[in-house]
């Protein structure tokens, strides 16, 4: 198994779940190809009222944003700001779902004539001096009030510090709370106890956009704004770069929010994302979530993990375009120096993780060490957790204190663990599957014990053997045009809503090739019908695969390919099994 290569081991096939009666159900309500059908059956819908929503539900169906407690509060001190002329200052975080949160309130809140400034956390050790920090750049601007975007939730002493100032602060945040809330104005977060807001999901970016509608719907209903001065439309561009970037559950609210953002997008008018599409080569009226999280996220969060990540909201806001050309290959650059800085942990990993029993006795992985770029642990602490399909914690240290990312599986939630070894952290916070903390150097080795063991006790070997979750089988005569665009009612993909697995037996008709050193070209064929598809990083099953007509049984997701104008459905092999020899 390596980070840098593509070895991994074979994946546990989880055969999908299937339903007759509710099948037909979908196919004569929906009149939906049957292998559609099957997917929808696979992915637990029970009703084809939550069918109904989940592939055309609209903008209207929108969830009120009065609904999240504390709405009321938040909208009557901003509105406060705009009738007394006050400066507000909004303070994000230094990710992609912050720098977005970040434009778009900057944006929204200077359309409604309020005078807005932004200030983004930049990397380090210890939160408190990041909140501290900006209370001198609000004093120096004149704020009274500061808005916190994708941040702010788990930072009670700190926010206190900021009240203390005289300066009123609105926490707009969707990470999970602690057991102290901080004090102050409003806290807009869906994961608060008690919050009766249906979409626990909501990212960052998500509770800005609500903020922002909310104040739209009450200042034009007042007769306090002309209903036609915000389009609040023009705001889902950010959304969707948001809630995709910061892995958002593409289902429910979130869903619809990303859809019409991609729309927004695909004809985007903001010239620094604009500019941005185009240094990573991308078709602007063609793009899709893929090549959000793989292109345009890793640019923009490369500023938080190296640079200054107040340029990424700089870029979403600029409207000059030379400057944003500027810019923009800026963010190329150094993306660039992130993956050289990546390539080197990554290589170091691997050497440890090769030798380290921790990865065979052990179903949990922390790793610590002075030479790791704090900036980029997250990536690699990502990519170890898929490769092993084990909890991992990664910690970089910096002088005696370590800041550490966690990734996890769903069948070990982070937060109840993080809050047991609250004892000997300085500081956590995060999601039940992807988390960070900071500890004394002294307290990793205790830290590790107590990680290690809950894991272990909590977890089977079933539980961390990867896993291929399987949506139906398919048959090559199911795999038509007509096919493709019946499955194309499941986008946008991505967390939660990933493109369809599918499966079959099939012949080969004749041996694989090796493309691009790592990957094989297979030639399956049912009945008259032949296919290509494409395995990734499995040339070395090459050699077994040698012989003509051999029985396999392929796992894959048909993708429509268009080359030289002519347009073939081609197989993304996801994995395949040797039935005969």
């Amino acid at each position: 198994m390596l980070l840098n290569g593509n070895v991994q081991e074979a994946p546990l096939w989880v055969y999908p779940k299937t339903d007759e009666e509710l099948q037909n159900a979908i196919i004569k309500e929906f009149r939906l190809h049957p292998v559609t059908a099957q997917i929808l059956v696979a992915r637990d819908f029970e009703s084809l009222e939550n069918i109904h929503s989940y592939l055309y539900s609209k903008l209207p169906d929108l969830l009120d944003p009065f609904l999240l407690s504390g709405m009321n509060q938040a909208i009557a001190r901003i509105c406060q700001a705009k009738e007394n002329n006050e400066s507000v200052l909004i303070y994000g975080d230094n990710d992609v779902d912050g720098m977005t949160s970040t434009a778009l309130l900057v944006d929204f809140l200077r359309q409604i004539d309020i005078d807005t400034h932004f200030f983004i956390s930049t990397r380090t050790i210890f939160r408190e001096s990041l909140f501290v920090d900006a209370i001198e750049y609000a004093k120096a601007n004149g704020c009274k009030l500061m808005i916190t975007v994708d941040c702010g939730i788990t930072a009670a002493n700190e926010i206190a510090k900021v009240v203390e100032q005289e300066i009123d602060v609105i926490i707009t945040d969707h990470h999970e709370p602690t057991d102290e809330i901080p004090h102050c104005v409003a806290t807009l977060n869906p994961k608060l106890v008690g919050n009766n807001y249906p979409n626990r999901d909501l990212t960052g970016v998500g509770v800005a956009f609500k903020l922002a509608h909310a104040i739209t719907n009450h200042l034009s209903s007042s007769g306090k704004l002309p209903p036609d001065r915000v389009d609040l439309k023009s705001y889902l561009d950010l959304v969707a770069l948001g809630t995709v970037s910061d892995m958002g559950s593409l289902l429910g609210e979130n869903r619809v929010l990303v859809r019409y953002g991609l729309r927004q997008l695909r004809h985007c008018r903001r010239v620094g994302l604009t500019k941005l599409m185009e240094v990573c080569e991308l078709q602007q009226g063609e793009l899709t979530t893929f090549d959000i999280a793989s292109k345009i996220a890793p640019r923009l969060n490369s500023l938080g993990r190296i640079d200054d990540p107040q340029k990424g909201v700089e870029l979403l806001l600029l409207h000059n375009s030379a400057n944003a050309e500027t810019l923009a290959k800026e963010l190329d650059e150094n993306n660039i120096e992130r993956q050289r800085i990546e390539r080197s942990m990554s290589t170091d990993v691997e050497a440890r993780l090769a030798t380290d029993p921790t990865v065979n006795n052990h179903k949990g992985i922390v790793m610590s060490s002075d030479q790791w770029h704090p900036g980029v642990i997250a990536i690699v602490c990502t990519r170890v957790c898929k490769m092993y399909n084990r909890p991992t914690a990664m910690i970089a240290i910096e002088g005696d204190v370590g800041k550490a990312s966690l990734r996890s599986i769903r069948e070990f939630p982070l937060l109840n663990t993080l809050k047991n070894c609250s004892d000997i952290l300085l500081n956590f916070g995060g999601h039940d599957y992807a988390a960070g903390f900071c500890l004394k150097k002294e307290n990793i080795p205790e830290f590790q014990r107590r990680f290690v063991a809950a894991v272990d006790a909590e977890l089977g070997e079933e539980d961390i053997a990867n896993k291929l979750y399987l949506d139906g089988l398919a048959s090559f005569d199911d795999l038509t045009f007509d096919f493709m665009e019946s499955i194309r009612l499941l986008e946008p993909y991505g967390n939660e809503n990933p493109p369809p697995v599918l499966y079959c037996n099939a012949k080969q008709a004749w041996p694989p090739k090796i493309i691009g050193k790592t990957h094989l070209r297979m030639y399956l064929q049912q009945g008259d019908r032949i296919l290509e598809g494409v395995a990734f990083g499995r040339a070395s099953m090459q050699r077994v695969l040698r012989r003509k007509h051999l029985t396999l049984r392929v796992a894959f997701t048909p993708q429509v390919n268009i080359f030289q104008n002519k347009a073939s459905i081609q197989l993304l092999i996801r994995d395949f099994q040797i039935l005969d020899e």
